[in-house]
């Protein structure tokens, strides 16, 4: 007796249904079959069955019993979003097998999440690929029910990263292995790219050795010649661009190249490569771990001959890498011993970045050896005359906090605090007037003034 299929009435869901079909017998043997069947597998197969469902249904209330009621039929679920609970315009299958509204999962993507929604799996990769059968699928329920479905490019979804750029993404990697000229070409890409679209910021962080194959043109570079300096400047800055990236964070930093050649670049690079690498030193060591490894390699000799240096385009750069790295105390013995002091005592007595300066001599006067140079390089009557001076209270209060660090440590530097306060009563002021940090450093000199006064007299 012939079996009446419950898609018999259209032709192209049928062709569908047999293609849909076939795909289940493929995964259900392959699950049946192999005892080392994956997770994805068991996911696809339940997808197509839950898209069988689906063409089922359609052809169901395509019918002429149930055209009429079009408008009270609600969605199917196969074809609402799982995350926006809506109709899908633009549905994409993530790597685990499930399939989403673009806009929605690539939100979620962008979050830095890097499971699926669904399953909770671990994603492989961040490729979302369309999901042409769905979308079609879709298409002819909305037609069924008389509504309009609007193009996907419509509806100011967040760009992903296709199959299409996927690949083109690996060939640029390739492309960094060849001559000169295609690797100039790849590097100037990759830099637009990482800067333009987050999602290849992270793609750079799932992709097995990319960032490896990123610094090879640095790294296999002829010594005598040295490597071009706008390829240079591209690479470095692509690392910045990673960098930026808080899942890429730990990764970029524990890539063995990576510390190394940023350290070459500060040395050699164009100035805008100098800078670029202190500032991705900078979003480096935002991690603590980070800031441990970079402070070993010895990176704040370079970065500190950078500041001594002085030019205009690196000093906020550098200066705001020196503080984030010195943050921890075996960097702060790192960076006396390569003479920070002396060099930003000079550039704050010369008025040159004296706010993001004050902040890291404030930090280095925690440690006695920081004290100990201050006073040989006449720092006391510096940080006086900005406390007398400056308008700013940030600034005051980094300069009164280092005098209360001298004045406990350094009973030589108590004459020219008692000398300042009797011409200028500028500790008193600032214990009247300053930030409350600032009165309490500045009444701890005063307390230890007097101190000093009534021993005396009592002797």
């Amino acid at each position: 007796m012939a079996k009446t299929g419950v898609l018999s009435s259209d032709p192209t869901v049928r062709a569908k249904a047999v293609e849909l079909k076939k795909e289940l017998q493929r995964l259900v043997r392959t699950i049946v079959d192999d005892d080392e069947y994956s997770i994805h597998a068991i996911d696809r197969a339940k997808d197509a069955l839950c898209a069988l469902r689906g063409l089922i249904m359609f052809n169901k209330r395509s019918s002429p019993a149930t055209f009429k009621l079009r408008e009270a039929v609600p969605c199917p679920e196969e074809f609402k979003c799982p995350l926006s609970n809506e109709l899908m315009r633009d549905p994409v299958i993530l790597a685990s097998g499930q399939t989403y509204e673009r806009p929605f999962i690539q939100k979620w993507l962008n979050a830095g999440n890097r499971t699926c929604p669904r399953t909770q799996q671990v994603l492989s990769h961040t490729i979302l690929t369309p999901n042409h059968l769905i979308r079609e699928m879709i298409s002819q329920w909305c037609k069924s029910q008389g509504i309009e479905l609007s193009n996907p490019e419509q509806c100011g979804r967040e760009e992903g990263i296709t199959e299409a750029e996927c690949d083109r993404f690996f060939s640029l990697l390739d492309k960094l292995s060849a001559a000169v000229p295609e690797q100039k070409e790849a590097a100037k890409e990759l830099r637009l790219l990482t800067k333009k679209v987050p999602s290849f910021r992270a793609l750079f962080g799932e992709s097995v050795d990319a960032i490896t194959q990123l610094l090879t043109p640095l790294s296999r570079c002829n010594s005598q010649s040295g490597v071009h300096p706008d390829l240079q400047e591209d690479v470095i800055t692509t690392l910045l661009n990673l960098s930026i990236h808080d899942s890429n964070k730990k990764l970029v930093a524990e890539t063995p190249m990576v510390v190394p050649l940023l350290m070459e670049a500060l040395r050699s690079g164009t100035i805008e490569t100098r800078s670029n690498a202190a500032a991705t030193l900078f979003t480096l060591s935002a991690l603590d771990s980070n800031k441990v490894l970079i402070g070993k390699s010895g990176v704040l000799k370079p970065l500190i001959d950078l500041l001594d240096e002085g030019h205009p385009l690196t000093m906020k750069d550098v200066a705001s890498a020196i503080f984030n790295l010195c943050i921890i105390h075996e960097n702060k013995a790192r960076a006396l011993k390569d003479g920070a002091v002396k060099v930003i005592l000079k550039k704050i007595m010369d008025g040159v970045h004296v706010d993001e300066l004050l902040a890291i001599l404030a930090m280095l006067s925690t440690h006695q050896r920081a004290i100990e140079e201050m006073g040989e390089l006449g720092a006391v009557p510096c940080l006086l005359r900005i406390v007398r001076e400056s308008n700013c209270e940030r600034n005051k209060e980094n300069c009164i906090a280092i005098l209360h660090t001298v004045c406990l440590n350094d009973r030589t530097k108590w004459k020219a605090l008692k000398e300042e306060e009797i011409s200028y009563g500028t500790i008193s002021k600032l214990a009247q007037d300053g930030t409350s940090r600032s009165k309490r450093k500045a009444n701890g000199i005063l307390e230890r003034l007097r101190r000093a006064i009534n021993i005396t007299h009592t002797a």
